[in-house]
């Protein structure tokens, strides 16, 4: 989510009821400076394990290439390193021009965001076709043309934003685009669901003996209600936004106290919890095969 354009949306159709204590901390310049290098600092330091966790990765299994595993870790250094980035500059993309640049460098992350996470989604589903014996073949390349289709509409809906004939137009598109990311998000949550819980009912219909069959429930089951959770409460801050864009807006200098609300549920909190429950790292060598992500 992002700030929408100077002219557009001043005022908020419902005055959301928080407190004054809220609204004082809000207006403070100091709280608003302070809170950007806070969330741009948490951003950092996922960066920074995710970067560790990808090279220790690296170290333990050199032999195999771009494993599922190695770009999950991989997307998730790039997208807190870009967090990171714009917000510890966050008040110099107020003066960038033409706008939609400021509109890529806030919202591409998102994008990248949900990229990395419903890569979890594809793996479980490969996983759980081929336990099936169901085809899965077309699931990557339609993992692809997903991500290829969220890309390209958002880009031409930042285009009419910044580049729309009038503000009635501009205005229609920032409101289809808010629309739209609300929809790819809760999509995300939708396939955490749908292929986590089928993958945790597999799981739980294993013999009781079976080796490591307890931590992978365990990890299947939380990192879906990480997941679906994290994405659906986006989608919901993303869709009252509409409703009430003058108290509810993120990414907006004026709201330091919901931005960090927003962040810190929407991704840092998630990301830090699934990097130490995927924190296992495959051994030196399996003669059975390399798993891409560790689900034990």
């Amino acid at each position: 989510m992002r700030s929408p354009p100077p002219a557009l949306f001043s005022s908020g159709l419902l005055k959301f009821p928080f407190p004054e204590w809220w609204r004082h901390a809000e207006n403070n310049e100091a709280v608003q400076t302070y809170s950007t290098y806070g969330i741009g600092g948490a951003y950092g330091l996922i960066g920074l394990v995710a970067l560790v966790q990808l090279l220790r990765l690296q170290l333990r299994v050199p032999e195999y290439g771009w494993t599922t595993q190695k770009v999950f870790h991989l997307l998730n250094c790039l997208v807190s390193t870009l967090r990171c980035t714009v917000f510890f500059f966050r008040p110099a993309l107020e003066g960038l021009h033409p706008v939609v640049t400021k509109l890529m460098l806030l919202d591409l992350p998102g994008l990248l965001f949900f990229t990395t996470y419903t890569l979890l989604v594809l793996f479980w589903a490969e996983i759980y076709q081929q336990a099936r014996n169901l085809p899965a073949a077309a699931l990557r390349p339609t993992f692809l043309i997903i991500n290829v289709i969220v890309y390209a509409v958002l880009a031409g809906l930042w285009s009419l934003t910044t580049f729309g004939k009038s503000s009635d137009v501009q205005e229609l598109a920032y409101a289809v685009s808010n629309l739209w990311l609300a929809a790819v998000f809760l999509a995300a949550a939708a396939g955490f669901l749908l292929y986590g819980g089928r993958l945790f009912i597999m799981l739980q219909r294993f013999p009781i003996e079976s080796r490591g069959r307890r931590k992978k429930l365990r990890e299947v089951g939380l990192v879906t209600s990480i997941c679906a959770g994290c994405f659906t409460f986006r989608a919901v801050m993303i869709a009252t936004s509409a409703v009430d864009r003058s108290d509810l807006e993120v990414d907006m200098l004026g709201h330091p106290l919901l931005n960090i609300a927003y962040y810190s549920l929407a991704e840092i909190i998630p990301s830090a919890c699934v990097l130490y429950i995927l924190r296992k790292l495959p051994p030196k060598r399996n003669t059975q095969g390399y798993q891409q992500i560790p689900t034990q």
